[in-house]
């Protein structure tokens, strides 16, 4: 549980209420050092973007086990099908 003094929340308050809210937690404040108040996020904290993109579909999250990548090859075609279209360009077939 966080606790901060009545004097952080008059100097600090937007700090404070970040840090509340990031913990996700109940904050007490105190006065002289007894406790007066109690402060709790009424939202759950925010989802970081990948999270959120998870949870809307956008992304899908990573495969534990991917299947292997396969080499393509750039043309389509096997380096014997290359070598004879050069040979070809160049005359000497």
């Amino acid at each position: 549980m966080l606790q901060f003094t009545k004097r952080d929340i008059n100097h600090r308050t937007s700090q404070v209420l970040d840090q509340i809210a990031a913990a996700g937690t109940t904050a007490v404040v105190t006065e002289r050092g007894v406790p007066k108040w109690r402060i709790e996020p009424v939202l759950p904290p925010p989802l970081s973007p990948i999270e959120q993109g998870i949870r809307d579909g956008r992304i899908q999250p990573r495969s534990e086990n991917p299947p292997p990548r396969t080499p393509k090859r750039p043309s389509g075609r096997t380096p014997a099908e290359i070598d004879r279209l050069v040979q070809e360009m160049k005359g000497d077939w």
